[in-house]
């Protein structure tokens, strides 16, 4: 609900009240973010285990009962697949159906596996089914102890290096021109087996 402003002269009503701009804008991360989870069919534990954000974290955030900070922010987007502006912009009444990725202009997806860098080279994941970046994975990087878990899909194409990636109890070793397509909900893990870095490009694919 709006808050009650003292009326002002005719002079200044055009102009808008930036601390209620503010609070609006704040007031729906949390909508936002419960939205863009659910779309995705993520659970908050699962949201929890791929962002390292605790689920109470992420239940009050939803809640609108907590203002996430910017570290914070940045994880819950790069986990949820989206920018940090997909929660603090306005809503777009227009839904892009094609997007262009200029090479200077690609954008720097969060991810905390150290080691790993990605460069996004699709849409918003709010109005199209997949994403895709360049992923640059320094040798020796991996995906840590845990075994990674999660809804929707994932399909990699090595453009140079050698990596292996674990998905379930099979273990695949993948060199230039190789790719794998693979199911998320199975444990998987991926490692740089190779002597450089590896660059890759990575689809994310969701559930329908």
């Amino acid at each position: 609900m709006a808050r009650m402003t003292p009326k002002k002269d005719t002079a200044s009503k055009s102009k808008p009240d930036p601390t209620l701009e503010l609070d609006e804008i704040v007031s729906m991360i949390g909508p936002k973010m419960a939205g863009l989870r659910k779309a995705q069919g993520l659970s908050l534990q699962q949201l929890a285990t791929t962002s390292d954000v605790s689920a109470a974290a992420i239940h009050k955030i939803e809640r609108s009962g907590m203002v996430p900070t910017v570290t914070t922010l940045l994880k819950l987007a790069g986990a949820l697949g989206v920018p940090v502006s997909y929660f603090v912009a306005e809503d777009d009444p227009h839904p892009e159906s094609v997007h262009v990725t200029k090479s200077e202009a690609r954008r720097a997806v969060y991810t905390p596996h150290h080691g790993l860098a990605l460069g996004g080279i699709s849409g918003s994941y709010r109005q199209f089914q997949a994403a895709a970046a360049v992923a640059s994975m320094s040798a020796g990087a991996n995906s840590g102890v845990k075994q990674l878990k999660h809804p929707g899909e994932e399909l990699v194409y090595v453009l140079s290096g050698r990596v292996r990636f674990s998905v379930g109890n099979d273990v695949y070793a993948l060199k230039t021109g190789d790719s794998l397509h693979f199911s998320g909900d199975v444990p998987h893990h991926w490692e740089n087996i190779g002597k450089r870095t590896a660059q890759l490009i990575w689809f994310a694919l969701r559930n329908g």
